[in-house]
This record gives C-alpha cells, sequence and structure tokens, in this order.
C-alpha cells in the first residue's frame, strides 16, 4: 500500500514539476520580450535554462535535504544525459530514417558534450566533488552560454540578432499583470513539487531497499527528459530534426555544467560508489558512441535502434547491479 501511496505521488510530483516549469519559462519570456529584449537572447537562454530547470530544482533541493539525499543530483544529470543520448536520440533517428545534420557538430557542440563528460569524470573520480570543482563546471557554464549567445549551429548568428522592424516590434507581446503573477504560482509550484519528489524517492528508495540514486538514473531521468522527447518528436515530424539533435546536445551540456555545479553553491554533494563505479562509466561510453554516430552528420535508422538497445542494456544493468548489491 505505501509503495503504491509514494509511487503516485512520486509521478504526481514529477508531471507537475515538468507543467510548472513550462509555464515558468513562458512566463520568463513573454515578460523578457514585453521588456524590449531581444527575442533571440530571450529564445537561446530560456531553451538553455527550461530544458534543464526541473532537474536542476530538483537537485537543489537534494543538497538542501543533505547527507545520502544529495546523492540524487549526480544520479539526476548523469540518468538524464544517458537518456537523453540513447533513447531521446535514438527516438529521433528511428523515426526520421535518415537524418542529414546541415551544421557542423564536430566544431563545438560535440567536441563540448563528450568534453563535459569527461570534466565531470576528473570531478567526481576520487569519489568527491570540492566547491573548487564546482566553480570550474560553472565555469564552463559562463563559456557555454557565451558560445550560444555568439554563434549558430551554422555558424555566427549575428543574422538572427539584428533589431526587429518596427511592424515585427508591434507583434511583440505587451506587458500584462498575469504574467509576473504566473511567474510567481509556478516558481512556488516548482519548489515544492520538487520538494516532495525527492521525499517520495527517499521514501521509495527505502520500501524498495535499493539507492536513492538508482531512482534519480532511472526514474527521475526518464521524467525530466520528457520535455526534450517531446520536442523531439514534434521537430522530426514537421522536418526539424537537426533542431531536435542541438537541443539534446545542448541540454546534455548545460546538465553538467549548471545541474552540477549551481547545487554544489548550496551544500555537500554526496557521489555513491555506484555512480563511479558503473552510471559515470556508462555516460562516457553513450558521449563517445554519439560522437561516433553524429561524427559523419548523420543519424540513420539502423543507428538509433542501436542507441535504443544501448539504454535497454544500461537500465538492465542498472537494476540487476542494485539487485545483486542489495541481496549481498
Amino acid at each position: 500500500m505505501l509503495i503504491l501511496l509514494w509511487g503516485g505521488l512520486f509521478v504526481l510530483t514529477l508531471v507537475t514539476l515538468i507543467v510548472a516549469a513550462d509555464f515558468f519559462i513562458k512566463a520568463s519570456e513573454r515578460i523578457g520580450l514585453a521588456m524590449g529584449i531581444s527575442p533571440f537572447i530571450v529564445g537561446v537562454t530560456l531553451i538553455a535554462v527550461g530544458t534543464s530547470l526541473p532537474e536542476l530544482v530538483t537537485s537543489i533541493i537534494a543538497v538542501f535535504k543533505g547527507g545520502a539525499t544529495s546523492g540524487i543530483v549526480p544520479g539526476n544529470v548523469i540518468g538524464s544525459n544517458i537518456t537523453n543520448m540513447a533513447l531521446v536520440l535514438a527516438i529521433v533517428g528511428i523515426m526520421g530514417k535518415e537524418i542529414r545534420l546541415e551544421f557542423d557538430v564536430m566544431r563545438v557542440d560535440l567536441p563540448m558534450m563528450v568534453g563535459s563528460a569527461f570534466l565531470l569524470l576528473l570531478c567526481l573520480i576520487d569519489g568527491h566533488f570540492s566547491i573548487w570543482e564546482g566553480g570550474l563546471l560553472l565555469a564552463g557554464l559562463a563559456l557555454y552560454l557565451t558560445y550560444i549567445l555568439a554563434l549558430s549551429r551554422e555558424g555566427k548568428r549575428n543574422a538572427m540578432a539584428m533589431e526587429l522592424e518596427p511592424e515585427e516590434r508591434e507583434a511583440l507581446p505587451v506587458f500584462s499583470w498575469k504574467d509576473p503573477l504566473i511567474l510567481l504560482v509556478s516558481g512556488v509550484v516548482i519548489y515544492f513539487s520538487a520538494e516532495y519528489n525527492v521525499r517520495a524517492i527517499i521514501e521509495l528508495a527505502t520500501i524498495l531497499n535499493i539507492g536513492q540514486e538508482v531512482i534519480a538514473l532511472s526514474a527521475v531521468a526518464l521524467g525530466t527528459s520528457l520535455p526534450e522527447l517531446i520536442v523531439s518528436i514534434v521537430a522530426v515530424r514537421v522536418g526539424n530534426a537537426e533542431m531536435a539533435i542541438g537541443n539534446i546536445l545542448g541540454s546534455n551540456i548545460f546538465n553538467i555544467f549548471a545541474v552540477m555545479g549551481i547545487p554544489r553553491l548550496f551544500g555537500e554533494i554526496l557521489v555513491p560508489p555506484s555512480i563511479l563505479s558503473f552510471s559515470l562509466p556508462a555516460m562516457i561510453v553513450v558521449s563517445i558512441l554519439t560522437l561516433f554516430v553524429l561524427q559523419d552528420k548523420r543519424l540513420t535508422r539502423w543507428e538509433g535502434w542501436a542507441l535504443l538497445l544501448v539504454y535497454g542494456l544500461f537500465l538492465i544493468n542498472l537494476f540487476s547491479g542494485e539487485v545483486a548489491a542489495s541481496a549481498a
């Protein structure tokens, strides 16, 4: 009975968290545009923040709770990145048959994604995550934000950042008192959803006798990757699979730099042994696999199926390893 109660609360708070984050981002976008901020700057900044907002808030709450609960943070980041690469990218490949990329992913996006994965490995390999290592990731975040504000995936984004024509400015949203209210209410809902989501994770881990990081690596990662999955499916259907792939790469980079770096400012982050022995190496392997898959600027259907198989193997090994550890 308890497992149904906490399982239901986990699903409910996760869905509420995702929906509230969507309202928060859209209200922020309308406020930014109404204030005259460049639509380009508003767009790229909110895409970077918005795709990782559920993971970020959940991780900050976990750090505030302290102790073993902070181990949710690396599980959240690593699980989300593996899910993005091995599940979301797989579905994009399967649905898109054969996708050809116009932008050069080998120029910055892919190397930065793989580089950020190895940087996280270096930060966590000793089983500790210091404040200085958190600062290093935040420096990487600053570098990445500078990049997405300065370049497009085809080259310079200067053309997109040009001043709007008068008639285009008239089409921008007019400031409404509803938007700050939506921003405030959705922010409160995000906080309490994350709070009770973390509490549900703790209770489920206790009932099932598994590590909290295992739930973070699987269920939380899958749930918080749903926005990327939905956006990617829609993008493929309208013939814009390139955008989906770009968002996946950007989300993974932002996860490592921001979702690991920012929560470290609020307290210690535990690095569970299972993260070092399996999940982190698995993320490195999947990152390298993604590099090889996309380096020719193509994503085929069979490559999508191969990535989906990798995701299945990851989940099987994750839970079989946890069952073996519990039995021992």
